[in-house]
């Protein structure tokens, strides 16, 4: 068959045509299919064709879905919350010691899996229990909330600050070597030293010590904060004989 140039066939013979034709009266002498104008439809079917219980079912039905999907969405949105809540510290809006092993557990199997550097920082506040001793828990808990501000605030939003206990604080750095994470940690006491906290006026006279170690493959999360804290203590004991001297 040849496409003609409206790109319809072309017709060559006669007797074809006249068959074509007598076809094409046949089909239009039948009834054609119904079409169907409603403009009101549940699932394609126009609603005419239901009858009022059948109509009201699934209205009932379909109100009963939508119901269920907003319940659903609801309560994915409270586990969201709750999964958060279960992350952070219960005073502080950074990890607790929990959610802050598990990080570093993570970034401990990117180390051993990519060869990717990561260092663990251990801080402890010097000076807390005076704080609390001398004005109170409200003095000592806003310390806690702006020092843990000021840590976020030091770091990049890749890496991980968490608070271990009492007035101690971890910082985890994602891509970062021992020393960088060392050069990082000196300018913390400095910077506090600078630039106190106050609360109601009062200069709280707190500083802080630090210990830093490299994460590294193979070592447990737990052996790895050990190790810093020791380096801290090592830290706060020089720190103190310093002030003393």
């Amino acid at each position: 068959m040849k496409i003609g140039p409206t790109g319809r066939p072309a017709v060559t013979n006669p007797t074809r045509k006249t068959s074509s034709a007598s076809a094409a009266a046949a089909y239009s002498s039948a009834s054609a299919p119904r079409q169907i104008q409603d403009s009101s439809s549940v699932m394609g079917i126009p609603e005419a064709e239901f009858t009022p219980k059948v109509r009201d079912a699934i209205m009932t039905l379909m109100s009963e879905v939508d119901d269920l999907r907003r319940s659903i969405e609801g309560l994915n949105r409270r586990l969201e919350e709750a999964e958060r809540m279960a992350d952070q510290d219960a005073l502080l809006p950074i990890y607790n010691r929990r959610a802050f092993v598990r990080e570093l557990t993570r970034i401990q199997a990117s180390v051993e899996r990519y060869g990717e550097n990561a260092s663990l920082i251990y801080i402890d506040l010097n000076g807390f229990k005076a704080v609390n001793d001398n004005f109170g828990h409200q003095a000592g808990d806003f310390v806690l909330a702006e020092f843990s501000n000021r840590l976020v605030r030091s770091v990049r939003e890749t890496d991980v600050v968490g608070r271990l206990g009492g007035d101690e604080f971890g910082i985890i750095l994602s891509r970062t070597p021992a020393d960088s994470a060392t050069a990082l940690a000196a300018r913390l006491p400095v910077q506090l030293e600078a630039s106190p906290i106050f609360w109601e006026g009062q200069k709280m006279d707190v500083g802080m010590a630090y210990g830093v170690v490299a994460v590294e493959a193979g070592k447990h999360p737990e052996q790895a904060l050990s190790e810093a804290d020791d380096k801290m203590y090592a830290h706060k004991k020089i720190t103190k004989q310093q002030k003393e001297d």
